[in-house]
């Protein structure tokens, strides 16, 4: 059983991701931390609590709000993607009796906050937390200029992020998450801690169809299937007009999976940079993915994936 902390910004993949990650029996989730990224920062965490209430995880114990703004750079989100509450316009449904479809959590955030949290927990389980970041890594590089000593003490990070091969999902030449906070995620590729990184390249290998998502929801009444089939429609609808099909790549849900099925990837040592300045390479992830080994490695880059094996295997345990 793998003790884990999730950063995450939900975020309609952020919320499959966490479902995936809850029904998951390789893992313990101990903690949640929330960033600014495809939402805002308070949306974020109020879409944390309608995923926590979907799950029955009313009483779950240890969740923290992170930073609201990245470390220098001015906030953006992703609303065209995810819809304008972050979950596919799914916070005004109603049922037929006039409530809200999907409610949130009573559950209690910490009055620490997301850095915090997370050097706690590090603390409490060194050398065996792992920390899987979703969303731009602000909380993380927070951690981290506030104690680099303890922050090193966890297992390793496994986070969605970057592109190197293919071309970016915000920029030509930057992945979201990280073109969110450049500065951010230099800090981390630099702390000297084990990170194991989806980028862009394997993430894109997965192509969840809503042809696919409607054979696997067939029949299925339960509040999660209806909340997967209501809050994807929008996100599915953007990558028809913007993409070329109707469906979307599932991408933050892939770091759940290197975690409880590394048999699924193929990946490389790479010695990751990220530019931050650069007027037309903001945020790009650079790497030289050819060399078969890197004596300076500070990261391990996943580059194939067995989607339809993944695929298999996610429906498997979320709808379980």
């Amino acid at each position: 059983m793998k003790r884990v902390l999730i950063d995450t910004d939900p975020g309609v993949d952020d919320a499959l991701a966490l479902i995936y990650a809850f029904k998951s029996p390789e893992i313990k989730v101990e903690a949640i931390t929330t960033v600014n990224g495809n939402v805002n920062l308070e949306t974020a965490s109020h879409n944390l609590l309608i995923i926590l209430n979907l799950l029955n995880l009313t009483e779950f114990p240890v969740i923290a709000k992170g930073e609201a703004q990245p470390l220098v750079k001015p906030l953006i989100d992703a609303k065209d993607v995810h819809g304008e509450d972050g979950l596919g316009n799914t916070r005004e449904l109603m049922t037929s009796k006039g409530e809200l479809k999907y409610d949130i959590a009573e559950c209690q955030f910490s009055e620490l906050s997301a850095d915090d949290v997370i050097l706690e927990m590090i603390d409490t389980y060194p050398y065996e937390l792992i920390i899987v970041a979703l969303g731009p890594l602000t909380n993380l590089s927070k951690a981290i200029q506030k104690d680099i000593s303890c922050f090193r003490k966890v297992q390793s990070v496994y986070l969605m992020g970057g592109v190197f091969t293919e071309y970016g999902n915000i920029t030509t030449n930057a992945e979201f998450n990280v073109f969110v906070d450049p500065h951010a995620a230099h800090e981390v590729f630099n702390a000297g801690i084990p990170i194991h990184i989806a980028p862009l390249d394997v993430t894109h290998q997965v192509e969840l169809t809503g042809d696919r998502l409607k054979e696997e929801l067939i029949g299925r009444e339960d509040i999660i299937s209806q909340f997967i089939s209501d809050s994807t429609h929008a996100i599915m609808t953007f990558y028809q007009e913007n993409v070329g099909f109707y469906g979307f790549h599932i991408h933050d849900a892939l770091p759940i999976a290197m975690l409880n099925h590394p048999e699924l990837f193929m990946s490389v040592d790479a010695h990751v940079q990220v530019e931050t300045e650069g007027e037309l390479t903001s945020g790009m992830t650079v790497a030289d993915l050819r060399k078969p080994t890197v004596t300076d490695s500070n990261a391990i880059v996943y580059v194939e994936v067995d989607a339809d094996s993944f695929l298999e295997t996610y429906f498997k345990t979320i709808l379980s």
